[in-house]
């Protein structure tokens, strides 16, 4: 793989395992077949299906659906058209010609669709994706208060709250976030990804031993747009196109996570494999959303992980047999209802050093919240609701939460909506809001 940094001076990859600026990792173009670590006959199947999906494309277009340099492609086109498997439909822009498929070309293309039906850009070797993920993992440059409090800015927690996020983002190892329902666990676990620094490179897909793994995922992976190179536009899009800039991924998985998500998963019809989450989620953060309850035990995800959350190195198999292996590297968050110490054993917890309690509400705390719900509906400014619904509270005897201003008074705006008349946070509207989200009759 190539890639460059600013002083445009060679690197050893050990060197990269922390957090850089934007411009020090870039996965330059190749300059030869030889450099994109694929074989000749690999890219003309890959052409040939291409072009058995699209119909008729020219060599440019060609080569922005493969990802590799129309200099490159050019003469593999040229080679297949004298083979008798493409042919010329019509000139094209820029020297170029509009190709198509010929009769033995289809069926080469066909044979080649049965082996496996991957059809999009190119992959890389796995080689250069582990060197790209030491060069743009997270976690030895530390981050402060400042940069914290930054990342959280747009939700509600307590001050002290910080002083514990902080170390446990900087070991860059794992932590538990736990305590009651619906005070934002989730949420601040999403946020603490913006902490991870600026944008990385992953690409499409990876081949190794013959085995083709789908990396990119359109559910965990946000397009960024690709920066200049020392100001210079035109040197901003030099870059391998197999390769696309994302931000820092956040993959949550919940209740549905079973163990073949942790594994290569190979479509035997398709003959693609889709890569597991722990790499989805490299250099970024995976978050196991309500741990514990997930429909594997929590002892089986600890017999999975121990070794990796140790040495930040995973083993994955191959359909064909073959072990791999690959970085551990991102921040991992278990969020839960349920104390840690009552789901596993002292083991894992000893591998997630930090255990973190998010706590409820202060009283003053549930008042910022309720009056942001308040200045965002409309509502008029009602100072007394809020010692009504602590009132509410302390009858009751139900603890307060931070999600409970938003959803009351989101009840509140529905039946006035429904009722046609003003937003007015009233008793008797707030007790109905009460009853149907505590279903107390």
């Amino acid at each position: 793989m190539n890639a460059i940094a600013t002083d445009t001076q060679s690197f050893e990859p050990s060197l990269f395992g922390g957090l850089f600026s934007d411009d020090t990792f870039w996965p330059t173009q190749p300059r030869d077949m030889a450099e994109t670590g694929l074989s000749e006959a690999f890219v003309e199947g890959l052409l040939l299906k291409i072009l058995l999906v699209a119909g008729t494309l020219s060599g440019r277009n060609c080569s922005e659906r493969i990802g590799i340099p129309f200099r490159i492609i050019e003469p593999m086109l040229g080679l297949l058209r004298t083979r008798k498997m493409v042919a010329h439909v019509r000139p094209a822009p820029f020297n170029d010609y509009y190709y198509s498929l010929t009769d033995a070309g289809q069926k080469n293309a066909q044979t080649q669709m049965q082996q496996c039906s991957y059809a999009g850009v190119a992959p890389v070797p796995l080689t250069d994706y582990v060197l790209s993920v030491e060069a743009q993992a997270a976690g030895l440059e530390p981050i402060d208060r400042d940069q914290l409090r930054a990342a959280l800015c747009d939700i509600s927690y307590q001050e002290e709250l910080l002083d514990h996020l902080g170390p446990a983002v900087n070991s860059n190892t794992g932590m538990f976030l736990f305590g009651p329902p619906g005070n934002g666990k989730t949420t601040i676990a999403r946020c603490l990804t913006q902490c991870l620094g600026q944008e990385i490179w992953i690409p499409h897909a990876i081949l190794d031993d013959g085995n083709l793994i789908k990396l990119q995922d359109d559910a965990f992976h946000r397009p960024a747009p690709v920066p200049d190179v020392d100001g210079e536009i035109l040197k901003g899009q030099e870059w391998d196109h197999r390769w696309i800039r994302i931000r820092r991924p956040t993959v949550v998985v919940g209740g549905e996570l079973v163990m073949e998500n942790l594994e290569v998963r190979h479509d035997s019809r398709s003959n693609i494999c889709e890569a597991p989450l722990q790499m989805k989620s490299n250099c970024g953060c995976l978050l196991i959303d309500d741990f514990g309850r997930q429909r594997i035990a929590p002892e089986e995800l600890l017999n999975r992980w121990i070794i990796p959350l140790e040495n930040k190195i995973d083993y994955l198999t191959l359909p064909t047999g073959k072990k791999v292996q690959i970085p551990f590297e991102q921040l991992i968050i278990f969020s839960t209802n349920i104390d840690p110490s009552s789901l596993v054993d002292e083991a894992f917890l000893r591998r997630v050093p930090y255990k973190i309690f998010v706590s409820d509400p202060t009283r003053e705390e549930y008042r910022r919240l309720m009056q942001g719900v308040i200045d965002k509906l409309g509502f008029p400014e009602t100072p007394q609701a809020a010692d009504y619904l602590f009132a509410f509270y302390e009858k009751s005897g139900r603890n307060m939460r931070r999600c409970h201003p938003r959803d009351l008074l989101t009840q509140v705006a529905n039946f006035c909506k429904y009722r046609r008349i003003p937003f007015v946070l009233s008793p008797e509207y707030l007790d109905k809001a009460c009853n149907s989200y505590f279903n107390k009759l």
